[in-house]
């Protein structure tokens, strides 16, 4: 199959390609990956809702843009299509899941440690495409350079009270 590669990159062509189904299922599309796992890429969306997804959300989606990605064919190579929950756990990577999840627990993981950590948990106050905030249980504010940051998750069994 020729690959139809007109403009933006890979994952945002395939988001907006798939958007309005998400939406006609009544589901929200919380992240798209493109990503090689050894020698298999994977095009992986991650959906929600209220009350969260199970199985048959993945499987309705998955057979509703199986046939839009194969006719608009967005990707050159082979991959597998998987659709899925991003978890309670999710990671953080767009500005609006930073919005969404402001004064919820997380975790930051750094690439190199500060005064010898790598991973903060606390509570987001803000994260824009420069920086994340957070608020120790000591109730200090942490501030890192996204450039430093490895990922951002929520954390799940967090005892709010506490921060």
């Amino acid at each position: 199959m020729a690959s139809q590669n007109k403009g933006g990159n890979t994952v945002e062509r395939c988001r907006a390609l798939v958007q309005p189904s998400v939406e006609s299922l009544g589901l929200s599309l919380w992240d798209v990956r493109f990503v090689k796992e050894g020698a298999t890429w994977y095009l992986r969306f991650f959906i929600d809702k209220e009350g969260g997804v199970d199985i048959n959300d993945c499987v309705a989606l998955t057979r509703l843009i199986n046939p839009l990605l194969d006719e608009a064919d967005p990707i050159s190579q082979s991959y597998t299509l998987e659709v899925c929950s991003p978890g309670l756990e999710r990671e953080l990577t767009r500005p609006e899941h930073f919005a969404q999840c402001q004064g919820e627990a997380v975790v930051v993981t750094l690439i190199r440690p500060r005064e010898g950590e790598r991973e903060f948990a606390g509570i987001l106050v803000r994260g824009d495409n420069n920086q994340i905030a957070i608020t120790l249980e000591d109730k200090s504010e942490q501030v890192f350079e996204k450039k430093d940051v490895s990922s951002v998750r929520l954390l799940a069994d967090w005892d709010n009270e506490e921060v």
